[in-house]
Parts: C-alpha cells; structure tokens; sequence
C-alpha cells in the first residue's frame, strides 16, 4: 500500500489568502471557520499545486489575490508550498505562479505581457515536464481526484466510468458465467459465436430496425399497387386473344394480296426484255472495245517489255561501272604498296656492318675474337640478302595482281560500250512506240457513236418507260390494300392494349400476394428477433444480478443500482449509489453522501494499492465519520471563527 500523507502546507497570495501555514503532521485535521474564509482554498490550493487544477476538477479558475473593489493586485507572486510524507520520505513541492512585465523599446514604463510559473521539487528549480513527471510517480491525477474527494465519484465521474470502475474493482463476469447460471440462456451461445452480448444485442436491434420497418412498408406498396392496377372487369382475355388472332391471319392474307399484284402484271414481260436488252449492250461494248483498241493494246504490251528490257541493261551498265572502279582502286592499292616495298629495298640494301657495334662484348667491351667477328658479319650479309630477295618477290607478286586487273577492266571498258550503244539504240525505240501509242489512242472512237449500241439503248428506254407507266396503275391497286391492312392493324393494337392491362393487372396481383406473405414472414421473423432480444435483456438482466452483487460485497455501505427496468420489460443500464436503499442523487442526506463517500475511497484505496489525504467539504454536517485509513482533512463551517483555526486528531473518529 502506497502511503501519501500532507505534513505542512504553505499559501501565500492564493485567491485571497495573504499568508498561511498549517502543520498537518500527517494526522487528522479539523479547519475551522465561517464562509469565506478560505477552508475549500486549502483543498484548491493543494490541488492546484499538483495538477494545476481546483478540488472541482477545473482548470480555467482564478487564483490572483483582488482588492476590495474586486481588481487584481499586480506584481504579487502566488505561491503554494507542501511537504508530503509518501511511504515514509518527506517530498517538498512548490509551485509559483507570477506575473511578466516588459519594458518595450522607447517605452517608459514596463506593461504586463503574461503570466509564468516556476516549479520546485526539494527547493530544486524544475522544468514543468519533469514537475508534471514526478507527480505521476506520487500518485496519477484521476486516482488522486477519486481517493482525496468523497464527492468525486458521485458527483463529477460520468455514470458511465463509474460503472467502468466498479466491474474494474469488483471483476467482470465471462459471458460462459452467466449462461452457465441460467439454463434459459443456453440458446445464446449459438447466437454469439464470435460476438459479444452486445454487438449481438446491436445486430438483433439492426435486424429489427430493417424487419420492422420493411413490414411498415408493406401497405404503402401494396395500396400503391392497388390504386394503380387497370379496371378491367368488362375484358374477356380468352375472346380478346382470339380477336388478335383473327386479325392476325386476315393482315397477312391482305399482305399475300399486294404479292400477288405485283407478280401478276405485265411488267414482268418487259422486265425480262430490259434484261436481255442489257445483256445485247454488254456484247456490243465489249466487241467494240476489242476491235478498236486491240492494235492500242499490242503496243502498250511491246512498250511495257522494251522498258523492262531498257530497265534491265541500265542494271547490267551499273554493275559493270561498279566492278570496274572496285578493279581501279585495287589496282592503285597494289601500286602503294609496290612503291612502299621499293623504299624498303632501298632501306634495306643501303645498311652495311657495323665492325664498332657488333665485335665488343657488350657487358666488358672489349674487343671479341676474330673467328667470333667473321661468323656475326657473315650472318649480317646472309640475313640481308633473304630480306631483299623476299621485298623482291612481294613486289613481283603486286605487280602480277595489277596486271590481272588491267586486263580485266579492259574487258569491262568492252562490254561497256557494246551495253551502252544497245541502250541507246532501246530508247529510240521506246520513243517510237510512244508516238505510235499516242496515234492510236487519237484514232479510237467513243462507244457513244456505236450506231448498234445507239439502237439498243433508246429501244431499253422505250420499254422502261412502259414499266413505269404500268407500275403507277399497280401501286394505285396495292395501296388500296394497304389502307385495308392499316385499319385491321389498328383494330389490333387496341385489342393488344386491352390485353396489355390484363396482362398487367395480372402481374400485380400476383405481386401483392407476394407482399401479403412476405409481411406475414417478417412478422414471424420480427417475433423470433424480439424474442432473441429478450434473451439477451434477460441475460444482461442475469448478468448484472451477478456483478451487483459482487459489487456490492466490495463495500461497507454503499450499494449501487446498475440497471433498471423500462415499461416495455427492457432493460436500461444505470449507475446508482444508494445507502441504505435511498439513491445519492435523490433523499440522501449530506451526511449519509460523505460517509458513502468514504466508503468508496476505502474500497478503491485497497483496489488501486494507495492512500492519500481525504478533503471532507462541509464535514459540519456529519456528527459521525466511518472509519478511514488514510489521512482526513475535515472543512467545517464555523459562524464563531472569523478566521481559520485548525485542529489536530491524533486519534480517528469512532463510528
């Protein structure tokens, strides 16, 4: 068990109190004194210098000193000062809260720019991060709030994070606990699989929610449906089809009608003469095309060879020019490279031995035998004679290979002249036929002046004006028809809209007996998620029996509602302390709500492992506090003392 108890406290300009010290030493305290005197600043201030808060749990609150007619006395620093006694080490803390001036270029007198605060920790000045580290090794702020507070837990913990903290202290209950102590829940373990109570209770609600609001919808759609359904009480479906089909084989005997007129009239006999008529002009045509650009095509025919042959000798005279430079510029390689083996010989012919060089030793220089001397030069002149007779023989070897190369584009030169005379001769040719093509073409008459070609046309356009004279009489006839058809076509469109509402009609009668069992198979389905629904309230209901209970064991006097019952048998989930059955927040005394107090700082003080000094506001009103571990510190409201006056217990308050 961490142990925190307040030894001394010292304030000095803090919301109004000038300068104050009180030795706690670690035991009970009574503060006394009328309204206004300063005992809740005690606990604000004590507050304040950990957390920077009020004992309301208030950050933004207002702790400079102000004069009678209510303005601040600038130029004051507030401070606040404790010594605390945590597991048997003496800890001081101090926290000073001061105003900034600042004197600003060219000004005369300072103004004020804002507020800081300096923090102690042992009288060693600190940082705010290491001020605010150090706290949460004393005690954390929410725990603290919790154990020095006896109305904290009832009157500023949301209910829900007092639920939160009592099925911390008292230990939650599996879901598996709670089936197993009810055999009417034994259904929900297949319910579950891997949900909680209540994402199921969220997925049963969700199901009903959209069951329930698909069955509300039902009549709309289905009155929807009756006020659009066609009347068609005075249709006979069975006569009406038969109707259709009576007009339907009437059209098409009308239709075979026009057939019938169009293939049955003299047009068709003069059709067959246009055809032949047609096929009379075609031979014609191409008789004359033959006989008058037979001639003209024989010579395009003979043009288009002599080009070809032309194209082909032009090809043959680029390859010989080709293979003839390829022998010219070999041929001036071959004569290089004789002139180069020339300057060699010349070179290598003019050397003589060098007696100086070659008959010393080279490591001694002295001169060597004579038998030595003769054999070197000998070799020198043998040597040389070979390279000489070898540039010889690479010259003769050039020399025959340009030969070679001469005598053949001699040749070349040959073929190159006997090539270019036949092209020249191939393209007065060319000309000649091109002339005689251009003759030929000037020569050819039009088909236009064919006189049989003239006869055959005006004798087609002669029977086609026929046709068209006879196929006005007979589309007079077919159209005749064809209004006939329209009038019976008519008959049947409307004999087909009267079907089409029956067809209708028939369809959506048929969809609102789908409605009708649909809505009776949500409303089964909606029975069965409401009374899954109560299963999981009846559970929750188990469940909370349970943790109440355990909750309950946890403490001396308190007791706590966690849920209450709703007018349609639903379950609502609360946090209710009570005593002695009356709720905190309705009937109980001030009295019964600081012993309640008490009793929750006692239980959470073993749950969490920590006691800390207890602030009792307004204690006047309690003649008998419960028994408390930790140290209490007592605000009393005393008419008789215009001032504070503080009181040592060095023994607790019997119950």
């Amino acid at each position: 068990m961490k142990q925190t108890k307040l030894l001394n406290m010292k304030l000095s300009h803090f919301k109004g109190i000038k300068d104050l010290e009180i030795d706690f030493n670690g035991d009970d305290t009574r503060i006394y004194g009328e309204n206004g005197t300063g005992k809740t600043t005690v606990f604000d201030a004590f507050v304040w210098l950990l957390f920077n808060k009020d004992s309301n749990n208030n950050s933004n609150f207002d702790i400079k000193t102000l004069d009678n007619d209510g303005n601040v006395i600038h130029r004051l620093d507030h401070e606040v000062e404790a010594t605390l006694l945590i597991d048997g080490k003496e800890t001081t803390l101090k926290k000073v809260y001061k105003e900034k001036w600042t004197r600003h270029r060219s000004a005369i007198e300072e103004t004020f720019s804002g507020h800081t605060t300096d923090y102690y920790i042992n009288g060693v000045p600190s940082k705010k991060k290491e001020y605010d580290e150090f706290i949460k090794t004393i005690v954390d702020e929410d725990i603290f709030q919790l154990l020095t507070n006896p109305s904290y837990f009832n009157k500023v913990l949301h209910w829900t994070k007092r639920r939160e903290l009592l099925l911390e202290v008292a230990g939650d209950i599996t879901d598996e606990d709670v089936i197993a102590s009810n055999k009417d829940l034994e259904e929900l373990s297949d319910l579950l699989k891997d949900h909680n109570i209540d994402d199921l209770k969220k997925i049963i609600a969700a199901k009903r929610r959209e069951v329930n609001k698909a069955i509300e919808e039902i009549p709309t759609r289905i009155d929807e449906i009756h006020r659009n359904l066609p009347d068609t009480s005075n249709l006979d479906r069975e006569k009406i089809e038969a109707n259709i089909d009576k007009l339907s084989a009437e059209i098409e005997k009308q239709e075979n009608e026009i057939q019938k007129i169009r293939l049955g009239t003299a047009t068709n006999d003069l059709k067959r003469q246009v055809s032949d008529l047609e096929l009379k002009i075609a031979k014609v045509k191409n008789s004359h095309e033959q006989n008058e650009q037979n001639e003209l095509f024989k010579l395009k025919a003979r043009l288009q060879e002599e080009e070809s042959n032309q194209n082909i000798m032009r090809n043959e005279l680029k390859s010989l020019n080709q293979q003839k430079k390829s022998n010219e510029e070999r041929i001036k390689d071959f004569e290089k490279q004789m002139d180069e083996l020339r300057k060699e010989y010349v070179e290598e012919n003019a050397k003589e031995f060098d007696h100086e060089a070659n008959c010393k030793c080279p490591t001694c220089e002295q001169e060597l035998p004579q038998e030595q001397v003769t054999e070197i030069a000998t070799k020198f002149n043998v040597d040389k004679s070979n390279k000489l007779e070898e540039i010889n023989k690479r010259g003769i070897r050039l020399k025959e290979q340009a030969e070679e190369l001469k005598s053949d584009n001699e040749k070349l030169q040959k073929k190159i002249d006997k090539v270019t005379e036949n092209g020249t001769k191939k393209t007065k040719d060319i000309e000649k036929l091109k002339a005689d093509i251009e003759k030929a073409e000037n020569e050819v008459k039009p088909i236009e002046e064919n006189v049989e070609y003239i006869k055959l046309n005006d004798e087609k356009k002669a029977l086609e004006q026929q046709i068209n004279e006879l196929d006005q009489s007979v589309e007079q006839e077919v159209a005749k028809v064809k209004e006939g058809i329209d009038k019976l076509k008519e008959q049947q469109r409307e004999l087909q809209t009267d079907l089409a509402s029956i067809v209708q009609a028939e369809g959506q009668k048929e969809r609102i007996a789908e409605l009708e069992n649909e809505e009776k198979a949500l409303a089964k389905e909606y029975e069965e998620l409401n009374r899954q629904l109560h299963l999981t309230e009846e559970f929750t209901r188990t469940k909370v029996d349970l943790l109440t209970e355990n909750i309950n064991n946890k403490f001396k006097y308190a007791r706590f509602n966690l849920f209450e019952e709703q007018v349609n048998g639903g379950l609502k989930e609360i946090c209710e302390t009570t005593f002695d059955g009356v709720p905190y927040g309705s009937g109980l005394n001030n009295a019964a709500k600081i012993n309640v107090g008490l009793d929750i700082i006692n239980t959470l003080s073993k749950h969490y492992g920590v006691q800390a000094p207890i602030f009792v506001d307004n204690a006047e009103s309690v003649t008998r506090l419960i028994d408390v571990d930790a140290q209490v510190i007592s605000l009393i409201v005393s008419g008789q003392d215009k001032a504070l006056r503080i009181e040592q217990q060095k023994e607790e308050v019997a119950v």
